[in-house]
């Protein structure tokens, strides 16, 4: 009714479609860059903290039960010490962090350094920020 005919019939161009889609890659790619990816980065050091955990390493449980590695019994599982005398069968997947890790064999390579360093990072504003690097 106070529409003009013109007006409500729109354009019809091309160009409009693409200005449209243009705000939702946007959106998109800033997800992507400060969700996504260092959620990825996050997860695989965590990978790789949890395949270098070995006899001697201080952990702390997912449940936050502070201990220490005694045996190795399978690739998923290991045996905690929480006191003196008191071990408990911990999967190995629900290990939250290292707390301390002994000194590699002669066998083994040096990378468990770096993530022991990984994990003390400066958290996310930190890491994009570049304060987790040295």
């Amino acid at each position: 009714m106070f529409i003009s005919p013109a007006f409500a019939q729109g354009t019809g161009g091309g160009d409009g479609s693409i200005m449209t889609l243009l705000p939702l890659v946007l959106i998109f790619v800033v997800f992507y860059f400060l969700l996504i990816r260092p959620q990825q980065k996050r997860a695989k050091e965590h990978r790789a903290m949890l395949s270098a955990v070995r006899r001697g390493d201080k952990v702390v449980t997912g449940g936050g039960i502070l201990g220490t590695v005694t045996k190795v019994v399978n690739d998923d599982e290991l045996a905690v010490e929480i006191a003196e005398g008191i071990k408990i069968r911990v999967q190995r997947s629900l290990l939250a962090n290292v707390q301390s890790k002994t000194q590699p064999a002669s066998g083994d390579s040096a990378g468990g350094g770096q993530t022991a360093q990984a994990a003390q990072g400066g958290g996310l504003l930190g890491k994009l920020m570049g304060g987790g690097k040295k």
